[in-house]
């Protein structure tokens, strides 16, 4: 076993097929001397060609493990030939030889600047075709096995990248549940929070990863409600001017609480946590941030939260109409929210509302009411909503 644990072998499994060489010469004798020449070197497949585009053509379609070339050809000499190759992203890495009369000296120069391994002189000495051709075919081998080993460990990498995502995504778990357990606001509350921004995210035109960060890290937008002392929390009228400063300092608990983590969806969600009741004209809090200032993510979960607070009921409130809502959200665009996820949400308002439906206050099911204990696998549907 080596020092990383990983049996050679496994890197560096024994070639199950011959080894392929290309051989290219509009000289129907030079190419079945230079055939000949290349199976006496041991166990490869030899595929020839008289025509250099059919050559290239066949090239771009196949695995080969050496090309060799002759200069002089018609329409397309070898130059072209390898310039082409290299060009393709199949055939780029592939080591290559020349086949050059013995005076072209500038032919072989401008053919290694090309992207040659190497060349042969005519007339061709058979044992230094058969060295040289060995040589690349050891070449390609240790190309072949360094690129095992690289998918290997790209593999290993993949592993581990995966089982860190997965133990972030239980922080989210926990950490969410913790402020669940304290908040009047129901799970499904939560995982509204999360889709709404999904797709918020998805229509500014966000890709998968950013919008998959956005979903695993709003959920904790409120979490700094754990520090909010529960003669306020609870309280189901309205708060005085003092309780409410108090409890406009969740924003900041959540911050304090996220902050300084090295994990990219925990500094998201810090963001996020602080950020969510800033507005766009700066009448906001905690810190009055205003327009571009703001996080987006945070204008995002700005304007999802209020939407979903708006159709709740709660004790102190009733839920709105739809129209009473997007009326209040339409309103706020440039004042409250900013514009550009405004028009976001509006884009994705049938998937928005076909969420409310499937995570209503009135039909949630067991697991709904806590429903971050089923997070791991809502990740991966986070956008089957639509």
């Amino acid at each position: 076993m080596s020092a990383a644990g990983i049996r050679p072998s496994s890197l560096t499994p024994a070639r199950e097929a011959p080894q392929v060489v290309v051989i290219v010469d509009d000289d129907t004798f030079g190419l079945a001397l230079m055939r000949t020449l290349v199976e006496a070197v041991g166990p490869v497949e030899v595929q020839t060609f008289d025509d250099p585009s059919a050559a290239l053509a066949w090239c771009r379609t196949h695995d080969l493990d050496v090309l060799i070339t002759d200069y002089e050809m018609p329409e397309m000499n070898g130059l072209s030939l390898l310039r082409a190759l290299r060009a393709h992203p199949r055939t780029r890495d592939v080591p290559m030889m020349m086949i050059t009369a013995l005076e072209d000296r500038d032919i072989r120069y401008k053919a290694l600047e090309t992207g040659a391994n190497d060349y042969l002189t005519k007339p061709l000495d058979a044992p230094e075709v058969r060295a040289r051709v060995r040589n690349m075919l050891a070449v390609s081998d240790g190309q072949r096995a360094l690129q095992r080993r690289s998918d290997h460990l790209a593999r290993e990498v993949r592993l581990a990248t995966a089982s860190i995502v997965e133990r972030e995504r239980e922080i989210v778990l926990r950490l969410s549940r913790a402020a669940e357990f304290r908040d009047v606001e129901t799970g499904s509350h939560i995982m509204r929070i999360a889709h709404f921004s999904d797709h918020i995210a998805r229509a500014l035109g966000h890709g998968e990863g950013e919008c998959e960060q956005i979903f695993l890290a709003s959920p904790m937008h409120d979490v700094g409600k754990i520090g909010i002392p529960d003669n306020i929390l609870l309280k189901p009228g309205r708060f005085s001017g003092e309780e409410f400063a108090m409890m406009q300092q969740h924003t900041v608990i959540g911050h304090r609480i996220l902050s300084g983590s090295q994990s990219e969806l925990l500094q998201l969600a810090a963001e996020i946590a602080l950020s969510h009741h800033e507005r766009y004209d700066g009448a906001g809090y905690p810190h009055g941030r205003q327009g571009d200032d703001i996080p987006l993510a945070g204008r995002i979960v700005a304007v999802a939260d209020v939407f979903d607070a708006l159709m709740s009921s709660r004790p102190y409130k009733r839920a709105w109409s739809l129209d009473e809502a997007l009326s209040l959200i339409r309103t706020g665009r440039e004042k409250q929210f900013d514009p550009d996820c405004v028009d976001a949400f509006m884009l994705a308002l049938p998937q928005i509302l076909a969420t409310r439906d499937r995570f209503g206050e009135e039909a949630q099911s067991e697991a709904e009411r806590s429903p971050l204990r089923a997070m791991s696998t809502q990740v991966e549907t986070a956008s089957t909503v639509s």
